[in-house]
């Protein structure tokens, strides 16, 4: 799901970053970067199995095209991937 509300601050951190980046002569991460948030992914294709969920993810999102909505998720744990580090953090009952 692409981020809609404070796109402008997401984009001056990702400046702020390339700018380190650039010191250190270092490839900055992208021209054109794209501010999102995964629901699901998992590490191959599993399709077939997922497809339930995927086409009830689908319809939810579907039915709320036209503007924002509360999604509310039970979850145990939020996984933050970036590059290729992936971080965990517990969530309380």
């Amino acid at each position: 799901m692409e981020v809609c509300t404070g796109h402008a601050q997401l984009l001056d951190l990702a400046q702020a970053v390339d700018r380190t980046m650039k010191e250190f002569r270092l490839e900055t991460f992208y021209t054109e970067p794209s501010f999102h948030v995964s629901l699901a992914w998992c590490v191959g294709d599993l399709t077939g199995q997922m497809e339930e969920c995927i086409q009830e993810m689908q319809r939810l999102i579907d039915d709320h095209e036209e503007g924002p909505f509360l999604l509310r998720l039970d979850c145990v744990e939020l996984r933050c991937s970036t590059g290729n580090k992936t971080f965990r953090f517990p969530l309380e009952p």
